[in-house]
């Protein structure tokens, strides 16, 4: 199954669909499933509950930003554009940050 680590090792992104693409009519190719690495210490009750996503395509100012409701988990995230998006993910007063690359369709 095709999967991105996050830099720190604190989240992994697995892809349902390879390569992630434009949005099409079904949306099936970006179906990403987040998993974040167990944690033995509480979370932090002043964070938001959900994944924030702050996506950056390389190279340029474009920059997105994208709610996983209730933290890592199943979700479909799709991208304005085709190239490398460098995301900085934050839940539950965890971080980490990883590149997905988006193909044209």
């Amino acid at each position: 199954m095709p999967h991105v680590f996050g830099a720190s090792g604190e989240i992994v992104a697995v892809l349902f669909g390879h390569p992630l693409g434009l949005a099409g009519k079904d949306r099936s190719n970006n179906k990403i499933l987040w998993v974040a690495r167990p944690t033995t210490t509480p979370s932090d009750a002043a964070s938001p509950n959900g994944l924030r996503i702050t996506a950056t395509l390389d190279g340029t100012g474009t920059r997105v930003t994208r709610e996983v409701a209730g933290g890592p988990g199943p979700s479909i995230i799709d991208m304005p554009q085709a190239g490398c998006w460098h995301l900085e993910l934050r839940w539950a007063g965890r971080t980490d940050t990883m590149d997905l690359d988006y193909a044209a369709s």
